[in-house]
């Protein structure tokens, strides 16, 4: 049996780590595509229904449903970045220290650079950012159901 030296093993430990790391972020842009299709279709029927009856609950109650889905997306885009820091800054640099080059930690260190300077749209902020105005879009018009509910109420 042959035996490999221990750069050969730590480079070998470090291709898995980078492919799974990539596997780990095409899962993320997966639960991406899953919540913005979700709230598509929720928007889509809360369009439709407020356009095509005057029943107000339904609506209220899928702005509230589009409200935790969208909470959940937000938390999940949240959970994924800190996982994906983690997983380059601890364990893919740490693995790095122990090769001839670090290209992950150098690429690591302009991204870093180009975002304290304001040079660099994150995608996890832009994200966010959609999550957020997603966000809006529901609370007002569950704002203005509530309101219209109320104000229909009290004629009766």
């Amino acid at each position: 049996m042959e035996f490999k030296d221990d750069r050969e093993i730590i480079l070998e430990q470090y291709k898995i780590y980078s492919d799974a790391k990539e596997r780990f972020i095409d899962r993320h842009f997966s639960s991406n595509r899953f919540y913005l299709v979700l709230n598509i279709i929720i928007l889509i029927t809360v369009y439709i229904l407020s356009t095509l009856t005057p029943q107000l609950s339904p609506v209220i109650i899928l702005c509230i449903a589009g409200l935790a889905v969208t909470i959940l997306w937000f938390m999940s885009i949240d959970t994924y970045q800190v996982l994906i820091k983690i997983k380059y800054a601890k364990v893919l640099e740490y693995l790095e220290t122990k090769l001839p080059e670090q290209p992950f930690n150098k690429e690591f260190v302009e991204y870093k650079q180009l975002k304290k300077n304001k040079n660099l749209i994150v995608f996890p902020d832009f994200q966010k950012a959609f999550t957020l105005a997603i966000i809006c879009v529901y609370v007002v018009v569950l704002l203005y159901n509530i309101a219209n509910l109320i104000k229909y109420n009290i004629m009766i």
